[in-house]
């Protein structure tokens, strides 16, 4: 086996605590394989309703998955090009379909997902990518310019609206997340290997930004998905695992993990398991920690 990946699998079983973490993972926990398949995983969202985690599984097109156990998923119809969720405010599940070029949602059922809904469309975004949602019900979404690097994007959407551009500075914005009071806009970008935090302004337009987390690393896994804890924290994916930053901006945490990780969502009858999707595995942590709203 490789040096450097015998390495990761040992930090990762490990679990490497650092800083004020200690309060946050559950004592003794370990990454624990969830799911595992020859596929590409990414869009984590929790269904606490139905106690379920759905997910994107790419195979030549992203689809969404149901976890229904042990090494068993559910494959859901009609959402061929899912690559980002999130939980609506009214319990709906948002997508950003990168296939075409929309924002949708649809409501969970014992059954699946149903009743698709396309929120906004235009075919002149590049592929709607990630996307979350803050207490007044603002959609935020990425837009990244992955093949030119030049014109990404991050847009608004409010409710009953139309998408209006709030962030060009950025060439390809990946992740984005709020701030549980709907304060702060995070966003990745994996062009500059960054993340970075916004203040969301009254009328829902984005104040001057600040490069809010850019960590030493010999890994040049891009940044990716992010989600927060009920204390604000905020999880961000990429360079080598997930790091766990304060909303100061501070590292509390870092969870190596071997393969690359997409993205990161809470869940569990308590919301105290995060989930981690990568490359191949969906793994799970024990936290002490609940995710924001669960």
């Amino acid at each position: 086996m490789n040096v450097r990946r015998t390495a990761w699998l040992a930090l990762a079983a490990g679990m490497v605590l650092g800083g004020c973490g200690q309060d946050l993972v559950a004592p003794s926990a370990k990454l624990t394989e969830a799911y595992a398949a020859k596929k590409f995983f990414e869009a984590p969202v929790w269904d606490p309703a139905g106690g379920k985690l759905y997910f994107d599984a790419y195979e030549k097109v992203d689809r969404l998955v149901r976890l229904d156990g042990p090494d068993t998923v559910a494959e859901m119809p009609d959402t061929d090009g899912i690559g980002g969720t999130f939980l609506g405010r009214d319990g709906r599940l948002l997508g950003a379909d990168c296939l075409h070029h929309a924002i949708v949602s649809y409501a969970i059922t014992p059954t699946g997902l149903d009743d698709r809904q396309v929120l906004a469309s235009d075919p002149s975004w590049h592929q709607p990518n990630d996307l979350c949602q803050t207490p007044s019900g603002d959609i935020y979404f990425t837009d990244p310019d992955f093949n030119g690097k030049r014109d990404g994007a991050v847009y608004r959407l409010a409710p009953g609206g139309r998408p209006e551009k709030v962030l060009t500075s950025l060439p390809c914005p990946n992740g984005i997340i709020a701030s549980p009071d709907g304060s702060t806009l995070y966003v990745s970008d994996t062009h500059f290997l960054q993340w970075w935090a916004f203040p969301i302004l009254p009328d829902g337009t984005l104040g001057e930004g600040r490069r809010f987390f850019e960590p030493t690393s010999e890994s040049k896994r891009a940044p990716d998905g992010m989600t927060v804890d009920e204390r604000g924290n905020v999880y961000c994916t990429g360079l080598g695992g997930v790091w766990i930053v304060s909303p100061a901006g501070k590292k509390l945490h870092f969870v190596a993990v071997p393969e690359f990780c997409s993205n990161v969502a809470f869940g569990g009858g308590d919301g105290k398991t995060l989930y981690i999707t990568c490359g191949k595995k969906v793994y799970s942590l024990a936290m002490r920690v609940r995710g924001a709203g669960l």
